[in-house]
């Protein structure tokens, strides 16, 4: 089984093997990170946020404990129904498209953990940022966090079996033109799958040209999720706060 090469994000992000496959990320780090940010940001008690391409609602969720009002949207639908299971009068989720401006406005908006530059079309990932500013009130700020694509390269694994819940996901990652690819096959209940994750792979300089175009200014540029200031060579994580 392979997935639609145009919107592959559609058919992998929906299915039940993305969740399996990375089932084991660090929620502890990413849960230090929100706090770092929300912190730095200093977004007002019961602030309200708005999680670009929320997934399951981890993240959003952990948001909202912390005290802030939450909404979680995403283009998978299967993704979203799960989310909304943890629904309250402070989070809520949706179905929609990152790209297309939501209907509210925020303190903050967050794109987090490598959930950009999934579209072939390079205007959609700038109408993304366009989207992020028409969603931001008066004193809000937008997060992108992406990785830094110069050090992901440069240490790319080109092959990688890893195995989770009695699934063996033969992962191969290399770059092809402008983007870095990641085909995910594997076996389950005697079907043969595939998929591939494709992300542009945008620099600082290529942000900065989007950020220009749409009318936003770049305010920090962070390395890690620790907040340390960006390096090109050294830092894993490409972390930009904008307005």
């Amino acid at each position: 089984m392979s997935n639609n090469g145009t919107t592959w994000f559609k058919s992998w992000f929906d299915s039940p093997f993305y969740h399996i496959l990375y089932k084991d990320r660090d929620h502890n780090e990413g849960r230090a990170f929100m706090d770092r940010l929300t912190g730095y940001l200093n977004i007002p008690e019961q602030g309200s946020i708005l999680d670009l391409a929320c997934g399951k609602g981890r993240h959003a969720r952990y948001l909202n404990t912390l005290g802030y009002d939450v909404t979680g949207i995403d283009l998978s639908a299967n993704s979203i129904a799960y989310a909304k299971r943890f629904e309250n009068n402070s989070l809520r989720f949706e179905v929609h498209d990152k790209s297309q401006p939501y209907h509210k406005q925020f303190d903050a908006v967050f794109n987090l953990f490598t959930s950009f530059g999934y579209f072939e079309n390079d205007q959609d990932n700038l109408n993304t940022i366009k989207a992020i500013k028409s969603n931001l009130n008066d004193f809000g700020f937008g997060v992108i966090d992406f990785m830094n694509c110069e050090f992901v390269i440069d240490n790319l694994v080109p092959e990688e079996l890893k195995t989770v819940d009695g699934i063996s996901f033969n992962l191969k990652r290399y770059v092809d033109g402008d983007y870095i690819k990641k085909d995910i096959s594997f076996v389950a209940d005697g079907n043969a799958y595939y998929f591939q994750e494709r992300v542009k792979a945008f620099s600082l300089n290529d942000f900065e040209t989007m950020f220009k175009a749409a009318h936003v200014y770049l305010l920090d540029v962070f390395g890690d999720y620790k907040l340390h200031k960006f390096d090109a060579k050294t830092s894993e994580r490409l972390i930009m706060i904008f307005k």
